[in-house]
């Protein structure tokens, strides 16, 4: 997983709170997309002034990718009557997911993930601003994750249609939380190909890296799924009273939903911990066997050693030293000592 740098934030040293400055990556180019419906119709813009026609449908939802644009933030607060820490949370593309209750709006930022063609897993932030009869909301990038929602719309199905923003809301953190879960059950795949890669035999290079990375993939999402948890638990409370009790019963089932995966993802790490505790000892169980044949031949050879040493010194008066076949015996003698030596550890299975 690559890791995130900050991008912009020595650019706010020293700025008053609420000033407007982009921190993160500049991913996409900044483009809306304005639904405004209810149960009988629905349209669609591409322009924040659209919302000055007449006869418009009483629910709005404006979805704005890409946020390195201030003056377009800027138009949307005054019209909107965000709050300057609002827009400033909004820029700030690298916090943790929080939410913050306002006098006219609930704010929630979250994180959606997802692997790019390399396999790495990148990281987006998705801000939530919630009104009275009107929802923002804000991504880097355009990303499929809401389609599923936003072609429920568009096909008035009764149920998203007249649910309201707060039903609407809902639907959308529902999958981005739901999405968690595809990328816990890619990890659990990745994990036990791991574990038999492990336990098969062959070379095992790249293994520990691997597990490494899946280490820091899991830190990641747990460092999401955590602080969303508590956001969620903050929504079923309600404090503001934007959302209406039968909603709150599906927002109930979000923050289950997000219980579990987290659960889920605990799991996967005990289990990542597990396979570095096997990767150890299988490699100091080689290391150990290596180790056991370099001792048997070192053993064997320590006779012969002392044998030559000793036949090699310059004395004169030495037995043997003259006879004609002391040379043969004692390479004989060393032969045999040193099969003698083999099939003892043999038999004890050290070889």
């Amino acid at each position: 997983m690559k890791r995130a740098r900050p991008h912009g934030r020595q650019k706010k040293a020293g700025l008053p709170p609420g000033s407007l400055v982009h921190v993160g990556e500049v991913k996409t180019e900044p483009r809306l997309d304005l639904l405004c419906y209810d149960e009988q119709q629905l349209t669609r813009h591409g322009q924040l002034s659209a919302l000055d026609q007449p006869g418009l449908p009483s629910q709005q939802w404006l979805n704005v990718y890409g946020l390195q644009d201030t003056q377009l933030l800027t138009q949307i607060g005054e019209r909107y009557g965000l709050h300057p820490l609002v827009l400033e949370d909004i820029l700030n593309t690298e916090q943790r997911p929080k939410l913050d209750l306002y006098p006219n709006c609930l704010f929630l930022v979250v994180h959606r993930h997802g692997y790019d063609s390399e396999g790495e897993l990148q990281t987006e932030q998705v801000s939530f601003v919630l009104g009275r009869g009107w929802l923002l909301t804000f991504q880097e990038q355009p990303s499929g994750q809401f389609s599923g929602v936003r072609e429920r719309l568009l096909s008035a199905q009764p149920q998203q249609r007249k649910g309201g923003v707060d039903y609407l809301m809902y639907s959308l953190v529902d999958a981005v939380v739901d999405q968690h879960f595809a990328l816990i059950e890619k990890l659990g795949d990745r994990i036990e190909a791991l574990e038999d890669e492990l336990m098969g035999k062959g070379s095992h290079s790249g293994l520990l890296a691997a597990i490494y990375q899946l280490k820091r993939q899991a830190s990641c999402l747990r460092r999401s799924l955590w602080p969303l948890r508590e956001c969620l638990n903050g929504l079923t409370r309600d404090d503001g009273d934007y959302f209406l009790a039968e909603t709150q019963l599906y927002l109930r089932d979000v923050y289950d939903h997000a219980i579990h995966a987290l659960e889920s993802l605990e799991s996967l790490r005990d289990q990542m911990a597990g396979i570095l505790d096997i990767h150890v000892t299988v490699s100091s169980h080689a290391l150990n066997q290596d180790m056991r044949v370099l001792t048997v031949i070192t053993t064997i050879f320590m006779p012969l050693t002392l044998l030559s040493s000793i036949y090699g010194m310059n004395f004169d008066h030495m037995p043997e030293l003259h006879w004609r076949w002391g040379y043969y015996v004692l390479l004989g003698v060393m032969a045999l000592v040193a099969v003698g030596m083999g099939l003892f550890f043999w038999r004890r299975r050290w070889l």
